[in-house]
């Protein structure tokens, strides 16, 4: 018996596929695509790392030094009180100094710093030589260079200089070293030999 058209299981019907309208683009995964896109989308949500803060760096020039008096036995110090020191009756002793100010020379600087500081006005002789070293600051790494000078006593009058200085005094050109607070400019007066130079005239 012949089946009729149309009869029989759904197994054994025949598919057709259906055409696709000519402007359509064919059914095709663009692997490249997707692969070249994923990781550029991954990597633009990806957090960027902190930006590393460094410290500014500043540079500080000052010139200063060591002024004997008239008799040529004694030499000129400074004294800050030493903050750290809880009994606040501390005192940090090192020689005058301070900035150099725009159009000023070392020497000019350091004779107006040493006036200034302590009220005694002087004359330079010789150079002592220059100092630098690093250190913190309100957040900044300050690179301070000191021009040094061996000075001897003109005039004026001792006075400490107000906000800036706790105490001056004069001292014996043997105790300068001892007294200094600061292992630079020991260093310096030490092997310059300044005290004892000054002391043999």
């Amino acid at each position: 018996m012949t089946p009729a058209p149309g009869a029989g299981s759904e197994g054994t019907k025949k598919k057709r596929r259906r055409k696709r309208p000519a402007h359509r683009a064919p059914l095709t995964k663009d692997l490249s695509t997707a692969s070249a896109v994923a990781p550029s989308d991954a990597a633009s949500k990806r957090p960027k790392p902190p930006a590393k803060n460094y410290a500014k760096r500043v540079d500080e020039v000052s010139a200063g030094g060591l002024v004997i008096d008239h008799s040529g036995k004694h030499g000129l110090l400074i004294g800050r009180i030493d903050h750290k020191d809880s009994s606040g009756k501390r005192i940090l002793w090192s020689l005058p100094k301070g900035h150099i100010e725009e159009g000023e020379t070392p020497e000019q600087a350091a004779l107006r710093e040493v006036a200034e500081e302590t009220g005694i006005e002087s004359a330079i002789e010789r150079s002592l030589g220059v100092i630098d070293f690093w250190f913190m600051a309100g957040g900044k790494r300050i690179h301070k260079t000191v021009h040094h000078y061996l000075f001897r006593e003109t005039g004026g009058t001792l006075a400490p200089q107000e906000s800036e200085v706790d105490e001056v005094g004069w001292f014996p050109l043997a105790e300068i070293v001892e007294r200094l607070a600061y292992p630079d400019e020991k260093k310096l007066i030490a092997r310059t030999g300044a005290s004892e130079e000054v002391a043999a005239q």
